[in-house]
């Protein structure tokens, strides 16, 4: 299972690289806003500075919703670094926009969506990744890890080449889960990442294991 981060903030990417785990960022318009990048440049360059970091598939959406506009912006994203996933929305136009990226060669990220056909429909496109959301399902009273099980079934079923990118994350759980499940790729804040490592047995068998390394030195 890869892990992406999901942020726009430059020290979390840093310090989810330098724990050694990270396989990309993914980002949205709400997450560059938290960050305070606004602005067409300003948001670029913030986008460069993120695959300066990390060695590979960062996220960068797309803001229009026709088809002219996304494949324009698309490309854009596409011209800053090699490292760039264009996301696209799943509409109808984003189904296209993303077979037409398919057919150029741009990896793209199919976001926002909530049910198997979506899934369906993205894969058949070209997606290279898509991605449900897991916790906003979970917020509506529908089981988001039951759209995530579908879909890898779907996608067992028939092949697809398209990954599933298992969004909107929220605990420990959720990740844990998802990789029983067999999702291709989490992404999560960085606290769920390190949420990983804490386990009261492990806390305690160090404790003791230093207490006891203190006594035997004499200290």
């Amino acid at each position: 299972m890869k892990f992406f981060i999901d942020t726009a903030n430059l020290d979390e990417i840093k310090e989810a690289y330098d724990l050694g785990v990270l396989d990309g960022v993914t980002t949205n318009p709400s997450l560059m806003a938290k960050e305070g990048i606004t602005g067409d440049e300003n948001v670029k360059a913030h986008y460069k500075a993120i695959c300066d970091i990390v060695d590979d598939k960062v996220s960068a959406e797309v803001i229009s919703t026709d088809f002219e506009g996304m494949i324009k912006e698309g490309k854009e994203l596409a011209k800053i670094d090699d490292k760039i996933v264009v996301k696209v929305p799943m509409i109808k136009d984003g189904v296209k926009a993303i077979k037409y990226f398919s057919n150029e060669g741009i990896r793209t990220n199919c976001t926002l969506v909530f049910s198997p056909g979506q899934a369906i429909l993205a894969a058949k496109a070209g997606a290279t990744y898509l991605s449900p959301f897991i916790g906003r399902l979970d917020d509506i009273a529908f089981d988001g890890l039951d759209l995530i099980e579908q879909i890898v079934h779907i996608y067992q079923n028939y092949g697809y080449d398209t990954q599933v990118l298992a969004a909107s994350v929220r605990h420990t759980m959720h990740l844990i889960k998802c990789a029983e499940i067999g999702a291709d790729v989490v992404t999560c804040p960085l606290n769920v990442i390190t949420g990983l490592l804490n386990h009261p047995l492990t806390d305690a068998g160090l404790a003791k294991f230093l207490a006891d390394h203190a006594k035997a030195a004499g200290k």
